[in-house]
This record gives C-alpha cells, sequence and structure tokens, in this order.
C-alpha cells in the first residue's frame, strides 16, 4: 500500500526487524499518505471497508471509515477528492505545510524539508511534480523512516525531530479541517483518522524526552 512517489539513494544491507508497535505506526502512516495522495480506486475502497477498529479515538475513527467505505463507490470519491484537492482553480483545502504555516505556497517550510530529505537521502521521483510539502507525501516520508524502506529505520530521535520540524506544526490543523470539509464524506473519516493520529504521535514524541 505504498506509494511511490519518493526515491532514495539505494542501500544494499537488509534492515534489521522493527518492533511491531513501529510496524503499526508505518503501516498507518502509509494507509493515510496514499488515501490522500490521489482518488482512492476500488481496491483501496475495499480495504479501507475491511478494516475494523478497536477502542481509543484511533479505533473510533477506523471503524467510522470501514463503515462509510462499504457505501462508497469509486466515482464518488473521485468527484469527492476532486473537489476537495483540486476543483476549478483549487480545491476546498491546500494540503500543504508551506500554505498551512506561511499562508503561501513553496514558502521557507518546502526550502527546510528540501534540506531534511537530502540529509535523509530522499528525493522527489521525476514522474512528481507537487512540492514535497504536500501532506501524502510527508505520512510517506514518515511510513518510510519508521520501517526503514530506504535503509535501516531512522532512530526515534530523529524522527522525532522530523515530525517537530514538519508534520506537527500544521497536520492536525489539516486533518481537523479534511474532517469538517463541507465536501467531505468519504474523507472525512480519514481526517478524523489522521487528527487522532497525530495527537498520539505528538504526545508518544513528548514523552520520549522525559
Amino acid at each position: 500500500m505504498e506509494r511511490t512517489d519518493m526515491t532514495a539513494a539505494p542501500d544494499l544491507a537488509a534492515a534489521p526487524p522493527i518492533a511491531g508497535e513501529d510496524r503499526l505506526r508505518a503501516d498507518l502512516y502509509n494507509f493515510l499518505g496514499l488515501i490522500l495522495a490521489r482518488p482512492a480506486d476500488g481496491l483501496l475502497i475495499g480495504q479501507a471497508a475491511g478494516l475494523t477498529g478497536g477502542g481509543g479515538p484511533i479505533g473510533e475513527a477506523v471503524s467510522v471509515l470501514a463503515k462509510v467505505a462499504r457505501i462508497s463507490k469509486p466515482a464518488a470519491v473521485e468527484s469527492e477528492y476532486n473537489r476537495l484537492f483540486i476543483g476549478l482553480g483549487r480545491g476546498e483545502l491546500l494540503p500543504y505545510a508551506s500554505y498551512y504555516m506561511t499562508g503561501f505556497l513553496n514558502e521557507k517550510p518546502l526550502a527546510a524539508l528540501r534540506r531534511d530529505m537530502a540529509a535523509l537521502g530522499l528525493a522527489r521521483a521525476q514522474t512528481v511534480f507537487e512540492p514535497e510539502d504536500n501532506i501524502a507525501s510527508l505520512m510517506e516520508m514518515m511510513g518510510a523512516m519508521i520501517a526503514g524502506r530506504f535503509g535501516p529505520p531512522v532512530p526515534l530521535a530523529r524522527q522525532k525531530d522530523f515530525f517537530n520540524r514538519h508534520i506537527a506544526p500544521w497536520a492536525g490543523h489539516f486533518f481537523s479541517d479534511l474532517e469538517g470539509a463541507k465536501n467531505a464524506v468519504f474523507h472525512a473519516p480519514v481526517g478524523r483518522l489522521g487528527r487522532a493520529f497525530m495527537e498520539i504521535e505528538a504526545e508518544a514524541f513528548r514523552m520520549s524526552a522525559e
């Protein structure tokens, strides 16, 4: 379920296994990245429909998403995605760090992200043209760092630094906006899920310093 928008220098060394909790974190980041990268197709909608949630904010959001996915059709989801993120000129939401943090696109947050991506050996794929600071790509980057998709898993302290610099200042606000967007039906529980996950990640990273 991973996107292919990011590339990295090849690393032929086998990545060590990661803890089960980190695997779940990586899977959720990857799922959010995939479902926000482009309109969900029938396969992805079916996967969402088959999810089961437990207790707590994330489990409840997963349950709602699964319920909505079961009655969603690909054409309707594509139309909704276009109204939310593309539109005539622009969509209802602009899912970019620069916009949320400065009010403008392609600003300092994007330049800072590109520097940190270079330090991590990450680069935008040649077939992708939108700025790297979009929410889908940032979710994918976090999932890749945790799972070691482009080399050894990134240490927790470096994950925390990346999250605090490029995700924490705005992603929760974006997901709240998505949850309440007037055009959001299928994507509303995606926003709820993302918001809950960002809150839990922020608190976990905060506790890791204590």
